[in-house]
């Protein structure tokens, strides 16, 4: 069993980073599997190497977090974890935790290495393919830094879309009009913005037109300038809708096109957009693609596992996606 023993400078901030009766270090305990004790600034940690070190750079990055003012919680623990998994350096985890998206409502931060990386993916390039499992955030993230950049002055306008593709339903024998017909499909679109954004600011911009949520197929025959445009559940596009989609790209406009490709509800025999987009696109440049997978689901504990086990079943009948 190793030991590791280190130093943080202001007790005040400590004090605030192990909570109340050292909840959070217990936490850490937990998840890492070692030993964790604090002595006023004075931290100790015992186990097995690799783990400690990436508990220190976790605690680090707490620490960093708490010297800004973030409430440290359970939440915030097991995302400093997850920032610090994967052989990341306690440097690199310093770097990515310090990437912030201001909305009016709150300042979001990534809560995984793999989420950062898709942040500053999404900043450099003009298109950027978000892959992975629903849970997460990579609607959520998109959708962060297009309000992010709209109050920044840098764009005009944000797009967000799907394809009207249904899990075993037809749009057809649904009540109402068009747009009581799509918006279902649209929701977690206008959930996100609502986070982000004064329920009353989103309802003006889409009044306005500088937030348009809209189905796949209003897109055909535009070209989509000054927008950040936003593709939702691409795995249920066909090869010609994703052409038709990533040919609307304007001047001074960037795209991310999300989806899962394990969820795809198109008809049996039918080739995915998404999975023939990556292919045909694989070698283009300020094009980039960034993979989750289930040690980034930041919802409910019960949902990574869950997404584990349908990855776990998927590459023993299907290979590795």
């Amino acid at each position: 069993m190793a030991e590791l023993n280190f130093e943080l400078f202001n007790n005040t901030l400590v004090q605030q980073l192990v909570g109340p009766q050292d909840a959070n270090l217990r936490l850490i305990e937990k998840i890492a599997g070692i030993e964790v004790a604090s002595f006023g600034n004075q931290m100790t940690l015992k186990g097995d190497t690799g783990a400690i070190e990436q508990a220190k750079a976790a605690i680090e990055v707490l620490y960093n977090r708490v010297s800004k003012g973030i409430e440290i919680n359970e939440q915030e623990v097991k995302a400093a974890l997850r920032m610090t998994g994967d052989g990341i350096s306690g440097d690199e985890a310093q770097n990515l935790s310090d990437i912030v998206l201001k909305t009016k409502k709150r300042h979001i931060y990534p809560r995984s290495a793999t989420q950062a990386t898709y942040i500053q993916e999404m900043m450099k390039n003009e298109l950027v393919f978000g892959l992975g499992p629903a849970g997460t955030g990579k609607t959520y993230l998109a959708v962060a830094l297009a309000v992010s950049m709209m109050l920044e002055g840098r764009i005009d306008k944000i797009i967000l879309s799907r394809p009207a593709v249904e899990a075993g339903e037809n749009l057809g024998f649904l009540p109402g009009d068009l747009k009581e017909k799509v918006d279902p499909y649209l929701r977690p679109l206008y959930d996100a913005l609502y986070e982000m954004l004064p329920a009353e600011q989103v309802d003006k911009k889409i009044a306005i037109g500088e937030i348009e949520i809209a189905p796949l197929a209003f897109m055909r025959g535009r070209t989509l300038s000054n927008a950040f445009v936003i593709l939702d559940e691409a795995q249920n596009t066909t090869p010609m809708q994703m052409k038709m989609f990533l040919t609307r790209l304007g001047e001074n406009s960037r795209m991310v096109v999300n989806g899962d490709l394990s969820q795809v509800d198109l008809p049996r025999g039918t080739i995915s957009g998404l999975r023939d987009a990556l292919e045909t696109l694989k070698d283009t440049p300020s094009i980039s693609s960034v993979r989750f997978n289930a040690t980034d689901v930041v919802r409910h504990g019960l949902v990574a596992k869950i997404v584990k086990a349908y990855e776990e079943k998927s590459k023993k009948e299907y290979g590795d996606e």
